[in-house]
């Protein structure tokens, strides 16, 4: 199968430059049969910059910022010397939080050896088998900044197992 070129004219550019905008939409020809508008994404890193100062990523300082742009960030309940966990804040991103609870769900199945998964079994067992809805959430939070730190510095998680593409 031939490779087609994925460049499109930008309207407002000089005749015959393509666009410079990292996630234009390209319009690929009718006859390879795939999707006819997908973003034209680069390995370039002038390209990556680009993308980030549009406004496509967000930079966090550290894990708890992460969290809570997520919605999983907790929120304690102190007076004198009572002290509460209330649970999570909530005040995030909603559909983020929900993706990542399934995916936490997805990686109990899919990534049994990993250290996250053996802490949320231990965790669940130590229990007495309650509470899994509330420690899923907990795992969710751990999976999030696990992949953070994945992304951001490349740390891996242990445990998991990756495949090669």
């Amino acid at each position: 199968m031939a490779v087609h070129p994925r460049r499109l004219q930008d309207p407002h550019a000089k005749s015959g430059s393509p666009s410079k905008h990292p996630m234009h939409k390209t319009k690929l020809s009718a006859d390879d049969g795939r999707d006819k508008s997908v973003p034209d994404i680069d390995a370039d890193p002038q390209r990556v910059r680009e993308t980030r100062s549009v406004g496509l990523f967000r930079h966090f300082d550290n894990r708890r910022q992460v969290a809570s742009y997520a919605g999983l960030a907790p929120t304690p309940w102190q007076s004198g010397s009572v002290d509460h966990e209330q649970g999570v804040s909530k005040a995030g991103n909603p559909r983020l939080r929900t993706t990542l609870i399934q995916l936490a769900w997805l990686w109990l199945r899919h990534q049994p050896q990993s250290s996250l998964a053996w802490w949320f079994k231990e965790r669940v067992a130590r229990n007495g088998g309650r509470h899994k809805k509330t420690t899923i959430v907990a795992l969710a939070r751990k999976l999030l900044v696990a992949l953070w730190k994945y992304v951001t510095a490349g740390v891996v998680i242990e445990g998991a197992v990756m495949k090669t593409a």
